[in-house]
């Protein structure tokens, strides 16, 4: 019986060494460290949820150890030894009140936090918001800027401190759209637009990706969100309307097939291109917004210059 005692002993601070070892490779959580107003306020979410969970979780796992050891089998053990023990008011009432006061604060916290983050919810801002409208294919995410114009696949690029209102929708299997450090992650759905409202307050290079399996190469739906001043976004735009390349209907065909893609840019695209995939599998030409209301698949009559207001996807709230 000596050896495996031992033996346990020695695993036990190789395992620890171990995983402090392989923690050491994590330089950044990217949902710790928020470059945006959403994302803050789910960071704080995060935290606060841990913390009150932690109140429960520490105790216990003390507790544990401290049981384990104290009453282990050992010669010479001199542990109280009660075995008509059986009720305390003061015990059951410290680790049944703890629990219950933690869950009820937990709880608050929660729904006020999920109204305030409701995703289809503008945010204040003095300035515009840019309207993205995501699409989600077998491999690779197209993004239209139906106020530019313009096209790309695999990369965005946004300006910093001003609102963007992301329309999402699929043309493949159901996949989720998340931009880690911006907020969190919202489902993209054939025959729905759903909204989603994100913000970046610093100029910088965010990683996005698809967070839904959705087949073999889903792990290749990452994108780049290049955050940089007004002035940077509009000559970008500038820049990519001069591309040669415009997404027709042919085109579009062609990039929806299953496969994966590098980064790409077009200088316009189809009318209408978005609602027309979004909605083709929808019976009767309807859809669904955020809030599951009905949405019409009617197209907006034009996405380039002089161009309509895209059609609202679900309904709006005051702002944050």
């Amino acid at each position: 019986m000596q050896k495996p005692k031992n033996a346990f002993r020695i695993a036990v601070p190789l395992l620890m060494m171990f995983m402090l070892f392989l923690l050491a490779g994590c330089e950044q959580i990217i949902v710790l460290d928020p470059k945006g107003p959403i994302g803050s306020s789910q960071k704080d979410l995060i935290l606060i949820s841990s913390i009150l969970c932690g109140i429960i979780l520490v105790p216990v796992l003390i507790l544990t150890f401290f049981i384990v050891w104290r009453y282990r089998d050992k010669p010479g053990n001199k542990a109280a030894y009660r075995p008509n023990w059986s009720h305390s008011t003061t015990m059951e009432t410290v680790w049944w009140g703890i629990p219950i006061l933690v869950i009820i604060i937990l709880g608050v916290v929660t729904v006020r936090y999920t109204y305030a983050l409701e995703p289809s919810k503008p945010i204040e801002s003095a300035h515009k918001p840019v309207t993205i409208q995501a699409t989600s294919l077998d491999w690779k995410w197209l993004f239209t800027y139906p106020d530019q114009g313009i096209a790309t696949v695999n990369y965005l690029q946004i300006p910093e401190g001003v609102p963007i209102k992301f329309e999402l929708s699929s043309d493949a299997p159901m996949n989720s759209f998340w931009i880690p450090q911006l907020g969190g992650q919202m489902y993209t759905m054939s025959g729905m637009v759903m909204t989603l409202f994100l913000q970046a307050d610093h100029p910088g290079t965010y990683y996005g990706s698809g967070a839904n399996f959705s087949g073999e190469h889903f792990a290749d739906m990452r994108f780049d969100v290049k955050a940089t001043s007004q002035k940077e976004f509009d000559a970008w735009v500038q820049e990519v309307k001069k591309s040669p390349s415009s997404l027709t209907m042919e085109n579009y065909e062609q990039l929806a097939k299953p496969g994966k893609s590098d980064k790409l840019s077009f200088s316009s695209f189809e009318d209408g291109l978005f609602h027309k995939v979004a909605f083709k599998y929808a019976v009767d030409g309807q859809g669904h917004g955020s809030h599951g209301a009905p949405q019409s698949a009617v197209e907006p009559k034009a996405v380039q210059p002089p161009q309509t207001k895209p059609q609202q996807a679900g309904h709006e709230h005051a702002g944050h």
